[in-house]
Order: structure tokens, then sequence, then C-alpha cells
């Protein structure tokens, strides 16, 4: 990264997590586990948590915070002392992480005319039980090219929303 920033990744779930982590490992996201504060992702969805935990140390960058996460209602207010230190970037996965695999199994049209929700979707048309294991996740997109090309497909079909950024905005 050619950035002087310190970078926070918070995965809403352990299936964010996971995902974030295989892009990480194969060098496929716009920072790398240098960049990163703790040189991994952050579970941590309050923003007073995550001032106690990780802004009350002293840091010579900026921070750039990219929540990961599914709902777009979640508010993350950090305190005004930390205003011009810390950058937040929202990444929205709604209406759930389960649509990188929906997507990877070219069920995408399908899945809209049935009205379920992913996670439903994807255990009863699909017969994936744990789908949002860090297990599944991790076998199921072994290889990273199947994992960026769903990534990529599920910006196409997304409507964007100027206030949030999608996965696909973190790969290079």
């Amino acid at each position: 990264m050619t950035e002087e920033v310190y970078i926070a990744c918070i995965c809403e779930g352990a299936a964010e997590e996971t995902i974030i982590d295989i892009l990480l490992d194969n060098d496929k996201l716009i920072f790398s586990r240098k960049d990163m504060i703790e040189e991994d992702p952050i579970r941590c969805r309050g923003a007073k948590n995550f001032e106690r935990e990780y802004l009350n140390k002293s840091f010579s960058k900026k921070i750039r915070i990219y929540r990961i996460l599914d709902s777009k209602r979640e508010k993350f207010k950090l305190s005004d002392a930390y205003k011009d230190k810390v950058e937040v970037i929202n990444v929205i996965t709604s209406p759930e992480i389960e649509m990188l695999v929906i997507i990877s199994e070219n069920k995408y049209n399908e899945y809209k005319k049935s009205k379920e929700k992913p996670s439903i979707y994807c255990v009863k048309n699909l017969k994936f039980k744990n789908v949002k294991s860090e297990k599944f996740i991790t076998h199921y997109f072994s290889d990273v090219t199947k994992l960026i090309s769903a990534i990529k497909e599920y910006r196409r079909v997304s409507k964007p929303e100027p206030e949030f950024k999608f996965l696909s905005d973190l790969l290079k």
C-alpha cells in the first residue's frame, strides 16, 4: 500500500472474516496484513469498543477502518476526538454474504425469483448447510479466482449506494 495509513478491517461475522482472510492470504486486496493494526481482521462491532481496544494506543499515521457488514442501518460513531485521525469506510455485503455462494453456483436469477433469504436458499435449494462457517467457506472458495469472480459479479448485479463500498472495491 502506498498511502501512509494503518488499516483496521472490522468484520461483522465469521463468514466475512474468512473471506477477508482468503483474500489477504492470496494478496488480492488493496492492503496487506502488514498494513493492518492487528495483521488480521477484527471482530468488534461497536465504535466505543473499538476505541477502547484499539484507539487508545499511539499511532503515527491516520487509521482507515473498513467495516465489512451486511446491515446498512448499523451505526458506527466514533468520538469527536478521532474525527481527523480515523476514516471509516463501510463495505456492504447486503443482503448476506451467502450471495457469493449463490452467484458462484450460477443461481442468482433463480434465487431472485424465489424471494427467499440467501441463507434459506442455500440450504433449501443448493443443499449447503453451514454456508457461513469458516470450514465451508475455506473449502468452497479454496480457488481464490472463484471467490474473486463471485465478488465482481455480486458488484455487477447490485445497486450502488454512494455511502457504501463493495468487496470488489477492496480488490487489487
